[in-house]
């Protein structure tokens, strides 16, 4: 009984002391893509018995096409409540798969939003009311995916479009800017992780109109980095040079083009 005793007491012990390097394994396997997550055990509710169970057999991939096509339906329906519920379930299955969270963001920012924007069967006001709240889920369903892609360029541009272009005006019922500084780092931050070098131009631009002195000084640098690199689109040139006025900087050290003065051009 006694060797029984220290044999179990061994076996603890060796539990214990191993449990921390199998946690660090665990985290580094999940942190890198090779192992999921642990599903999540409210799932049962949203996906049904039949659907949690082959979340957990491994097949948590083929449920999430099938929710996502689910949601694709209920787009087609123009039941924007359902569409949301759908991709968080979808999300919450792949969550390292950047475009169901572009695409569930996409349609709350873009479509709902727009589609109670402009519904006459509802009042003015709970239309917009229903149209900001719906670029707020927008907003919110990115930044939950950058919890989990922190540096996914995908997600980063979005996030900035959805700050460069999102806002509503509400004397007229259409959109403008949401938040220019906003949208200009979430641009950088995008370019940083791989996008397009347009992002960085678009990125700048943004923080032009922020016209805080910390935007324009990075502004300017990277537009002038931009225009040392061959750049000369109207866009750059002109954004560079309201840059160059709005921080005084000294006609010696400005660029030689005149401003093309494009407004939106890029």
């Amino acid at each position: 009984m006694k060797r029984k005793l220290q044999a179990l007491s061994l076996l603890v012990i060796v539990g214990l002391v191993s449990r921390p390097a199998d946690e660090a394994v665990t985290l580094s396997l999940r942190t890198s893509g090779m192992l999921s997550r642990p599903v999540d055990l409210g799932l049962r509710e949203g996906l049904g018995q039949m659907g949690f169970a082959a979340s957990l057999g491994g097949l948590r991939s083929l449920v999430a096409s099938i929710t996502y096509l689910q949601a694709f339906t209920a787009f087609e329906n123009i039941d924007w409540a359902k569409v949301d519920s759908l991709f968080q379930l979808t999300t919450r299955l792949q969550p390292g798969y950047a475009t169901y969270w572009v695409e569930g963001s996409w349609h709350m920012a873009y479509n709902a939003a727009s589609g109670y924007l402009f519904d006459d069967k509802l009042r003015p006001a709970i239309r917009r009311q229903l149209a900001r709240d719906h670029v707020q889920r927008g907003i919110e369903i990115l930044d939950e995916g950058l919890k989990f892609l922190p540096d996914d360029p995908q997600l980063w541009v979005t996030l900035g479009a959805i700050y460069e272009r999102r806002g509503l005006d509400p004397l007229h019922d259409r959109w403008v800017e949401l938040d220019p500084k906003k949208a200009g780092e979430c641009y950088l931050r995008g370019h940083k992780n791989g996008a397009l070098q347009v992002y960085e131009r678009l990125g700048a631009y943004q923080l032009v109109k922020a016209g805080d002195p910390a935007s324009l000084r990075t502004a300017l640098e990277v537009l002038r980095r931009n225009y040392g690199m061959g750049y000369r689109t109207p866009g750059l040139i002109h954004y560079l040079k309201l840059a160059e006025e709005q921080l005084d900087i000294p006609s010696a050290q400005r660029i030689p083009d005149a401003d093309p003065t494009p407004g939106g051009a890029r």
